[in-house]
């Protein structure tokens, strides 16, 4: 499962391109993540690139010029097209021989040669924007969090407890694929139906609890073929990698909805994404031991093996951020929410795939997964605002003096994760941003 840390992961390692070694940068050499851009307002095409500093290497002009040779070449193609579906396809080898390739023509003491050729395939990330990287067959989003899972349950109750289900199963629905959007989407605040406590009929409204969610999106690189599951010890093979994500939430509309299916309208109206993919590879130092409470049910023998127990969590840490309109206006800048770990999560990533599988699913390369609502146990770590206000009743104060329940209009959302260690460099998945606009109805 766990991929052996080699030479890309040394974090003495250093950059001909000094934006990349700067303190706090998301994009150091050690990290290298895939994104689909073009330069922002231009007609061009989308293509592949890979961040490094403050630079997006165009892979198209990389190919174009041909400092790379072998599996990696072929990699770069395929990775130079306007979807990543094929890249991914590819597999782990690929992937690989791609992410040294890249690493050895941008390290400190490439040749002057090597180093000028790349240096025009650069692109500044300022003067770029980006699509969604993969054409998405299929979103599942799971419900993996037990610390979210119970603090929503005790909104209603404050002896509730999650359903007896959730212990036993890494529990997820389908999404819609129609309406996931890269940073800096913009949405309308989505109409449905709610039950007020105490009516006897439902009202049709624009949503009055809206809600952000903080998640991981998990990119799925090579499928299985329908009825043949892929058994935990194989799972992480079919990821390539991993982004932030936002699972918009129409709280109002999701409770009435949700008995007995759903959700439905609650979550359909937008995703947001961020452009960039951090590889599995680049996240191999920051694996730790996944554990389970010893009073708690441990899984069944098909979500049980050792090297998950070893390492199948990761520390992805991660932050959420507010802008209100008038903190825009004013620019005094977003309000930091609440902040949290990955490392919580109750199910690992690989669970989700083969439990998503065990049932005769087939996944195909491009499919897209939600973590689910990542909560940590402490203070200040809830992944939703429902959480953090418990339902408006604490509303949260930003740093301009507004204050929050659910979101309002103009307000935009800031997702950031990062993962750091001693020993070992920082890299950033960069930002999820998504704004919300008056509602349409």
């Amino acid at each position: 499962m766990r991929i052996a840390l080699n030479h890309t992961h040394d974090s003495h390692a250093r950059s001909w391109l000094e934006a990349a070694n700067a303190a706090g940068s998301d994009f150091p050499i050690q990290n290298l993540p895939h994104a689909v851009f073009r330069r922002a307002g231009s007609a061009e095409a989308f293509r592949g690139g890979v961040a490094i500093g403050d630079q997006v290497l165009d892979l198209a002009a990389l190919v174009s010029r041909q400092p790379l040779e072998g599996l990696a070449l072929d990699a770069a193609r395929v990775a130079a097209l306007p979807a990543l579906n094929d890249f991914f396809a590819l597999g782990g080898a690929a992937w690989q021989a791609l992410r040294h390739a890249l690493f050895d023509l941008l390290k400190h003491g490439a040749p002057a040669a090597t180093v000028q050729a790349v240096r025009e395939c650069l692109v500044p990330q300022a003067e770029a924007e980006y699509t969604v990287p993969a054409r998405i067959g299929d979103y599942t989003d799971f419900y993996t969090s037990i610390d979210h899972a119970l603090n929503i349950s005790r909104l209603m109750n404050p002896d509730g407890d999650v359903t007896p289900n959730f212990r036993w199963i890494p529990t997820a629905y389908h999404g819609r694929v129609s309406t996931i959007g890269v940073s800096g989407q913009r949405f309308h605040r989505p109409m449905g139906q709610s039950m007020a406590p105490g009516a006897k009929a439902p009202t049709f409204h624009a949503c009055a609890r809206l809600d952000y969610e903080l998640e991981l999106g998990v990119w799925i690189g090579t499928g299985n073929a329908q009825g043949e599951p892929i058994p935990l010890e194989r799972a992480e093979e079919h990821i390539f990698g991993i982004c932030l994500l936002n699972d918009w939430s129409a709280r109002d509309i999701q409770f009435w909805e949700m008995a007995p299916l759903g959700p439905f309208l609650a979550k359909n109206f937008a995703t947001t994404i961020s452009p960039w993919i951090v590889t599995m590879e680049a996240l191999a130092p920051y694996r730790q031991a996944w554990t389970r409470p010893a009073n708690e049910p441990q899984p069944l023998a098909y979500l049980e093996n050792a090297a998950n127990r070893e390492n199948g969590a990761l520390d992805i840490r991660l932050e959420v951020w507010l802008e209100s309109e008038k903190a825009r206006s004013d620019k005094t800048g977003p309000s930091r929410l609440s902040s949290t770990s990955f490392r919580h999560q109750y199910w690992s990533v690989a669970q989700m795939v083969t439990h998503h599988t065990m049932g005769g699913c087939s996944l195909n390369p491009g499919d897209l997964f939600g973590s689910g609502t990542i909560s940590g146990p402490g203070a200040g770590e809830a992944g939703a605002i429902i959480e953090l206000t418990r339902a408006a009743q604490s509303p949260v104060t930003l740093a301009n003096g507004e204050q929050r329940g659910f979101l309002e209009d103009g307000d935009a959302v800031l997702l950031r994760g990062w993962c750091e260690k001693p020993g070992h460099a920082r890299i950033g998945f960069g930002e999820s941003r998504g704004t919300v606009l008056p509602a349409r109805g």
